[in-house]
């Protein structure tokens, strides 16, 4: 089966062949990846609401131009741009993160929490819960104020991991998703289980469905 993911924002050669080689690692069998960049009309990071509505943009013409030929595809991005409530361009299947993974907590009733790069990442992650109708098992999102360049630094990113999620853990999040798609996160005595939301979007990923 053949996946389509692509970047939420422009980004240089070597941090999309660190991407891809992550999704080579936590792709199960029968599953192929490929990471796409989405172009250099989409913003260089998510900052603010006005870049964030930009790369929502942008992705879904990506998507639109990437054609069919795909069994599924999905932005590789936890904040799932451009993922519609139907089938995607040309019939194929667009999937989002976020929503494989929060569901898949919530259908287990596990209450969660998430933890974010900054406040605009946090308040769209919010918003997308929101929308997907979760409130109800969502613990609260913390936001770790990070910059850009802590998404391919793995000790920078684990080292702000703690207490954020001490602090969900203590607001009754018993599991808490990782923020962003592309961070490894390393494994710890933490106060609630953190949740690697590209691994296991991939594990669930329905191939030939819509979600």
């Amino acid at each position: 089966m053949r996946a389509l993911a692509m970047t939420p924002i422009h980004l240089p050669p070597e941090e999309i062949r660190r991407r891809q080689a992550r999704y080579d690692r936590l792709a199960p069998p029968g599953l192929a990846v490929e990471l796409r960049d989405v172009g250099p009309a989409a913003p260089g990071a998510l900052d603010d609401e006005p870049s964030i509505r930009a790369s929502e943009r942008e992705v879904a013409a990506a998507l639109d131009r990437a054609g069919g030929g795909w069994d599924v595809a999905f932005p590789d991005c936890v904040l799932d741009p451009a993922v519609p409530d139907g089938p995607g361009p040309a019939g194929v299947p667009v999937n989002g993160l976020l929503k494989l993974s929060s569901m898949h907590l919530a259908a287990k009733n596990i209450p969660f929490g998430a933890v974010v790069r900054n406040e605009a990442i946090g308040a769209e992650l919010g918003r997308r819960l929101r929308a997907y109708g979760l409130d109800a098992w969502v613990a609260g999102v913390a936001v770790m104020d990070l910059p850009f360049d802590a998404i391919a630094d793995t000790g920078a990113w684990n080292a702000a991991l703690g207490e954020a999620v001490d602090a969900l853990a203590a607001a009754g999040a018993a599991a808490v998703i990782n923020g962003c798609s592309a961070v490894d996160v390393e494994e710890s005595r933490l106060k609630a289980r953190v949740v690697d939301p590209t691994a296991l979007a991939l594990r669930l990923m329905p191939i030939g469905t819509s979600t």
